[in-house]
Order: C-alpha cells, then sequence, then structure tokens
C-alpha cells in the first residue's frame, strides 16, 4: 500500500522563491533533481487512440510545500492539426515518475498531457509550463519557465485499427445540439444502459491509498464475484492488481451494458470513501499512483464501450447549506464551501487533465446537488472552458428540486447539456419529457437520461433467484414491483418521451445495494433488457432524432402511463404496449400506406409480423394482434 508521505513535506533545496518573479527563468539544480526539458511521445499514434505527452520538467513530491506541486505549477500543452484546425490547448498534469500505477510513486519528473486526435496526419505540439503562487488556478500570477516552456515538436497519426463496441473505433461523443449525443467519427447516435451503482465503485482495495471512514456502512470492495470475469492479457497494475475490478468492466460489457458509474469525491457522503487526494482533507494535494490506477479501469472501460458517467461529488458535501445542522455551520468536506474557488478549480484542473482524453463521458457537477443558481453556473462556465474537448457537463438533483433547479439552467446561455433524472420508477415517462420538451423550447435541446430510480431504499431489484432474491420491490404505496415494470416503465418509458437511456440505482435496503456491491451479475437480466432496446433503436432504422413524441395518437393524449408513441408525421410512427394488447393508431395527419412490424422488447430480434400487415394513413387505424404472447409489452414500428 502507497505511504502518504504529505506530512513530510519540507523546503525545497532549490531557491524556487527567486525563480517565481524571473520570466524566463531556468533551473539550477542538478540534474539528478530536474528534468532536461526532453518530450517522449507515446501511445497508438492513430486517430481517436490517446497519445500521451511526457515532458522530463521539474522534479517534485505530490506533498511539496514549497513550491507546492499540484498550485505553484501550470502546465498546457497546445496540440494543433497540420491543417490548423483543430487546436486543442489541453492542461497536463503532474505524473511522478511516469509509471506511478504500477511503482506507486510520490515523486519524479515526468509532466504529462494526453491529446485524443480527431484528425489523422501530422500533429504540431507546444508546452505552455509556469511558475508562481498558485498560478494552476491563478493564471496571471505565474511566469515562463525554462528550459520547460515553449518546447516544440510534431508527430504522425495514422488510422484506426480498432472496431466497434470500442469508441475509438467511433470517434469522440459529443452533443451536437439534439437531445441525443452523437459520435465524431461514425456520426452514429448514442443511447446507454448500465448501472448507476454502486456509486463507491472506486472504493477498491487494490487503488492505493484507499481508505473508508465509514466500514460498517461504506466498506471497501474487493470486486471478488467478478476476479472470474478478468481474461489473460486485459490491463493489470502494481504486480497484477486490479483484475476483479477489469473483470467487473468484461462483466457488463459482455452483458450487453454500456456505461458506468461512479463518484469521484464522496468525503462526508454516504460512502465516504472516495476521493483523489493523497489526504482526504487537503484538497491541494494529489494522489498520482491512485489516479493513474483509476485511468487504467477507465481506458479499459472505453476499450470495451463502456461510457464513463463522473460524478464529480457527493450530496452531502457539495457546499454549506446544509451547514445550519452542524454546530459550526460549516461543511469542511465541501470545496470552498461550495464556491468556486481555488480548492474547486483545482479539483476540475486535475480531473480533467487526467480524463477528459477519454472519448465518451459526461461531467455530472454533482449527485442530488444543492448549491445555489450562481455555483453551478459558475462551476459549469469553469469545467467548459478547462475541458477543451467539450465533454458534455450535466446536474443531478432530487426529483422534487427539479423544477428549482433545471429551469434556471436551460437555454443557450448555460453549460449544461442535460439533466441526469432521478425521479420515481414510474414517473420516469412524464418527467423525462417535462425536460425534453422544456429545454427544447429554450432553443438548447436536453440530453435527458434517467439515471436514478426510487423510490430511495429499493430503485431496480435485483434478478428473480438472485441468493434466493423473489424478484419484487415495494413502492411507496406498499405496491410490488419487479424488473419487467422497470423495463416498460422506466427504460421504454424514458425512451418513449425521447430520452437518451437509463442506468440503474440499487437502493439502500435489497441485495447488493448501492453502498455495498460488489456484483454486476444481480441485476444480469436487466442489462439484457436494455441492450435489446438498444439494439433496436440503433439497428431498426428508426429516425428517432427527428421524431417527438405523440402519445395522443394513441390515445393517452394526457401522457399518462399507458401506450406510448414516438412519431414523425408522414414518415415514421413507433408505437409501445407495456401491457400488450391492441390500439389504434391515430393516422389522420397521414397519407399513403405504412407497413406494420412487431418487435420483443424482452427477447429481442427479428421484426415480426402480427395480424395486420399494412395500414392506410387518413384516419384511425387498428395495428392489429401481437404475433405471440398478447398480454405481454409489445413494440410496434409503423413505416412508410
Amino acid at each position: 500500500m502507497k505511504q502518504n508521505l504529505a506530512f513530510l513535506a519540507g523546503p525545497r533545496l532549490c531557491a524556487f522563491a527567486l525563480l517565481l518573479g524571473s520570466v524566463g527563468a531556468s533551473f539550477t539544480a542538478s540534474a539528478r533533481e530536474h528534468g532536461d526539458g526532453s518530450v517522449a511521445i507515446t501511445g497508438e499514434l492513430s486517430q481517436w487512440h490517446a497519445v500521451t505527452l511526457d515532458l522530463d520538467g521539474p522534479y517534485a513530491k505530490e506533498g511539496d510545500a514549497s513550491p507546492r506541486t499540484f498550485r505553484d505549477y501550470s502546465f498546457f500543452v497546445t496540440f494543433t492539426h497540420e491543417s490548423g484546425v483543430p487546436s486543442y490547448t489541453v492542461p497536463g498534469y503532474f505524473a511522478a515518475d511516469g509509471d506511478a500505477a504500477n511503482t506507486s510513486a510520490e515523486a519524479g519528473s515526468t509532466w504529462r498531457a494526453h491529446l485524443s486526435p480527431s484528425k489523422t496526419g501530422k500533429w504540431y505540439y507546444r508546452t505552455h509550463f509556469a511558475a508562481g503562487e498558485d498560478v494552476a488556478v491563478a493564471p496571471s500570477n505565474g511566469s515562463p519557465l525554462a528550459p520547460y516552456n515553449g518546447l516544440t515538436g510534431s508527430f504522425l497519426v495514422g488510422g484506426s485499427d480498432k472496431s466497434a463496441p470500442d469508441f475509438r473505433a467511433q470517434g469522440r461523443l459529443e452533443y451536437v445540439g439534439q437531445r441525443y449525443l452523437r459520435f465524431a467519427g461514425d456520426q452514429s447516435y448514442f443511447f446507454k444502459a448500465g448501472p448507476d451503482a454502486p456509486e463507491t465503485m472506486l472504493a477498491y482495495t487494490d487503488f492505493d491509498n484507499t481508505l473508508t471512514m465509514l466500514p460498517e456502512k461504506g466498506p471497501l470492495k474487493d470486486w471478488a464475484p467478478h476476479l472470474g470475469d478478468w481474461n489473460k492479457g486485459d490491463p493489470t497494475w502494481g504486480q497484477g492488481r486490479g483484475k476483479a475490478l477489469i473483470g467487473a468492466m468484461n462483466y457488463l460489457h459482455e452483458a450487453g451494458a454500456n456505461s458506468v458509474s461512479f463518484l469521484t469525491y464522496n468525503a462526508g457522503g454516504d460512502g465516504d470513501n472516495v476521493w483523489p487526494f493523497v489526504e482526504r482533507d487537503d484538497k491541494f494535494v494529489y494522489d498520482c499512483s491512485k489516479l493513474d490506477q483509476w485511468n487504467v479501469v477507465f481506458s479499459h472501460a472505453q476499450s470495451l464501450g463502456l461510457f464513463l458517467h463522473f460524478k464529480t461529488q457527493e450530496n452531502e458535501s457539495d457546499d454549506n447549506r446544509r451547514g445550519a445542522k452542524r454546530a459550526d455551520s460549516e461543511i469542511p468536506e465541501s470545496m470552498d464551501g461550495g464556491l468556486l474557488g481555488p480548492e474547486r478549480k483545482l479539483y476540475y484542473r486535475e480531473i480533467i487533465a487526467r480524463f477528459g482524453h477519454h472519448l465518451a463521458l459526461n461531467w455530472n457537477l454533482g449527485e442530488e446537488n444543492t448549491q445555489s443558481y450562481e455555483e453551478q453556473r459558475d462551476m459549469a462556465h469553469y469545467v467548459e472552458q478547462m475541458d477543451v474537448y467539450d465533454n458534455p457537463i450535466v446536474i443531478h438533483t432530487f426529483p422534487q428540486q427539479q423544477d428549482g433547479v433545471y429551469n434556471g439552467l436551460l437555454g443557450s446561455q448555460s453549460a449544461i447539456v442535460g439533466a441526469s433524472l432521478q425521479n420515481e420508477w414510474d414517473h420516469v415517462h412524464r418527467r423525462t419529457l417535462q425536460w425534453v420538451e422544456a429545454s427544447q423550447l429554450a432553443g438548447k435541446p436536453w440530453v435527458c437520461p434517467n439515471d436514478e430510480q426510487g423510490p430511495a431504499g429499493m430503485g431496480v431489484p435485483p434478478d428473480p433467484g438472485y441468493k434466493g432474491f423473489d424478484g419484487f420491490a415495494t413502492d411507496r404505496h406498499d405496491g410490488k414491483y419487479d424488473l419487467h415494470d422497470i423495463r416498460k416503465l422506466t427504460l421504454w418509458g424514458n425512451l418513449m418521451a425521447g430520452g437518451a437511456g437509463v442506468e440503474y440505482y440499487f437502493g439502500y435496503k435489497l441485495l447488493e445495494n448501492d453502498l455495498v456491491a460488489q456484483d454486476y451479475r444481480s441485476r444480469h437480466q436487466s442489462w439484457k433488457y436494455g441492450r435489446v432496446a438498444i439494439d433496436f433503436f440503433q439497428e431498426s432504422g428508426l429516425p428517432f432524432e427527428r421524431m417527438h413524441n405523440a402519445d395522443a395518437l394513441v390515445g393517452n393524449p394526457e401522457r399518462k402511463n399507458g401506450n406510448f408513441c414516438l412519431a414523425e408525421t408522414e414518415n415514421a410512427y413507433l408505437v409501445y404496449l407495456p401491457e400488450g394488447g391492441e390500439v389504434t393508431l391515430d393516422l389522420s395527419d397521414a397519407t399513403g400506406k405504412f407497413k406494420v412490424e412487431w418487435f420483443n422488447p424482452r427477447e429481442g430480434g427479428k421484426m415480426l409480423k402480427g395480424s395486420v400487415k399494412k395500414v392506410s394513413g387518413g384516419g384511425k387505424v387498428s395495428l392489429g394482434k401481437a404475433p405471440a404472447d398478447a398480454s405481454e409489452d409489445w413494440a410496434i414500428l409503423v413505416t412508410r
């Protein structure tokens, strides 16, 4: 286990104080201590792959006090394609000895930056290295530091040899002004289905310097149920560590999931066992080896086609407004008390520098976020400015606070591009519709997945038979529901409202719950249902990006739970019947003939024929009877 040496930090031998005010100053310390300014380009030099630039820069230790490693140095690299477009100025970071994931190093002279090149051809780089008090978060305080500033060079990038679901075959996932994210490479759209739990995924015993403040409530994980899912040739770190969590990523991919969710900071929260720092309460000293080990997992997940949902802070520590319950009216775990101050700026800078190059992710500004509008706005704009890759920025809040939080963040003036929705499992359709339509009216359509399901104690239940579980959870009215109800009203309820998919929350009362879960197999059947739905939307030829909710066309004008409809008038209609039966589709505004095909959302497979093969526009038409199992849920595709 990595030792915590932050308390040993002492004065530096070099006269750093003399350097801070000297533009272009250079180090005079021995070559043993400080790097010579050489640059190495590593990685697979291919389009969309991670290209890494390592600068042999000033020697430092994580806990150095003078200069302070993470505050008093600033490292950026500008990468520019030979055509001049694009050009990215990405933040870099201190990487200790350059192999900290394996060595657990705390010191070294490697400073690192990542590029995921969007084009083939020649790329040029230029380094920007400055020193000064708090220059990492206050750039005007710094002065260029020779010989590390202004270094230039070039490298060639070829084509990718990867294939889907590896995101390197598809390109960066981008917000494109629509309610679905789209890959920049193959131009395909993305729907997600994966776990929202455990939120403490990164509280893993194989990560350096990882401990829990709440061993009973938030124990560390060994991910042992997935050790057997690790495959020969998969990554590890530090002499074979990490196999079980890597195996968990493999399982999710094989089971059909395409996303994974996790907190990167939960000090003071339910688990109190995840933070990127060497010390829980010192938010200015980052743990290089732990973060490099996190990145091994993230990189592997991306190669498997797993979207990374970064939940960047926990509700309990997002600001001081809950402080009225505390004697001192302070929450020391909150960064800058909730404001955009040096702690919060450095946190997002470090997270973005180390992980922002990954191709499919979003930055969630906080789970059940309770910060003020001004705090949310400032934080979002800072993330937007720091992340030159424009990864989507979203926010999550309590169901009862959505109207107050989301309405103020709608519109083109906001950096927010989506809502991470939390709702009761059977309120998903209505609440997704609310924010899809409100954001459209505000002029900036939001991406609206349903990422957490109530009631809080239950969430999405395990599969029937898992460790003897009967399959049923209890809702707020003491009624029972199961994974089939989740499929119908959560998964398809979101998709049929124009939502972008789901992440499933595991509650806190059932087996493998949100804080202690280590076995993703507990919801194996739900991952299958998610994959069936995603494959249908992506492979059926449905023009979903041009369709709008039209529940009224199937006799549901109030858009309650019942029969749902998406429509592109005159072209395509998708009808979903949660409880099966027969339905009438209003084609009064359409002309011509349409074919009718049925899809099984439980098993997937090919489109099937029901009792009615064709219908004509001009009035209300019956879509006939299902091919089989008429009492089960079905989707019906009606196309010209």
